[in-house]
């Protein structure tokens, strides 16, 4: 189970996410990067937040530690900003945090070299999850270090808003080309079979299991938390084995061209984009 801290000071609010996360301390004296069950996304956004970093942890990859994090309200009353006011208001009681990275950059393909294995580890994980927010538009990635670290996983796993489908969803392959680390000659291969044998049932149940019930009560077509859990693992289980077949690099298709920039395109196609 995660470990569980209370807030003691809002900090202030990061606006580059779309949910509004903010930064907090805690009485642990950490200081966390905080997602709220009361932002737009819902509940949702955080289960994937548990499943896929615990997930990523697991396999070795560099995630922030995570936490539960018990919220009071009042601690947002002096702050100014009306919009973050009333998601503190909806978000009282349990919420998410990660471990703030002081002084890390956004990561930058210009400026910082990735390996290929690393980078065929990174893209065949959030093939994995289904990670649609990796691309060079919005990389989720920071520099901490000199190493890279990967953050936001709330947009992963689609399949989880509509349970009837997940299964044929979970079966779609991925999507590559506007990835961010396309241009760096990932080993997908390699990552496959370093990283899939290891993404075994009981893996997948302690990823799993680091969710808070109450983020999985009263899911239609689920008569506990635990069916919930399943469900996920399952889906996981079964695209583990073969996404690396199913993963596009390089350039899209002549009727869907890919709409990164010119020095992505050159960097994956090894020649000038057209």
């Amino acid at each position: 189970m995660l470990p569980e801290v209370t807030a003691t000071r809002y900090v202030t609010p990061l606006r580059e996410g779309g949910s509004l996360p903010g930064i907090v301390e805690a009485d642990d004296l950490g200081t966390y990067v905080m997602k709220f069950t009361g932002a737009g996304q819902g509940r949702k956004t955080l289960v994937a937040e548990v499943i896929c970093g615990r997930l990523g942890r697991r396999l070795g990859l560099r995630v922030p530690d995570l936490v539960q994090i018990q919220l009071d309200p009042v601690i947002g009353l002096g702050e100014p900003d009306q919009e973050v006011q009333e998601l503190l208001r909806a978000s009282g009681g349990l919420n998410l945090g990660m471990d703030y990275l002081p002084g890390s950059l956004g990561f930058d393909p210009l400026a910082f070299e990735v390996g290929s294995a690393e980078a065929g580890r990174v893209i065949w994980f959030d093939a994995l999850i289904n990670n649609v927010d990796r691309s060079w538009r919005n990389p989720n990635l920071l520099v901490w270090h000199g190493e890279l670290w990967l953050i936001d996983h709330g947009a992963s796993m689609i399949w989880h808003h509509n349970w009837p489908t997940a299964r044929t969803a979970a079966a779609k392959p991925y999507d590559a080309s506007d990835h961010v680390l396309a241009s760096f000659g990932p080993d997908v291969d390699a990552a496959a079979t370093e990283l899939a044998p290891q993404v075994t049932e009981d893996l997948l149940a302690e990823a799993v299991a680091d969710v808070p019930d109450e983020w999985l009560t009263d899911e239609p077509g689920f008569d506990s938390p635990d069916a919930v859990r399943r469900a996920y693992a399952e889906a996981l289980a079964e695209r583990a084995a073969t996404i690396h077949t199913r993963i596009t690099l390089g350039p899209r298709r002549a009727e869907k061209p890919s709409q990164a920039p010119e020095w992505l395109r050159v960097r994956v196609d090894g020649k000038a984009a057209k």
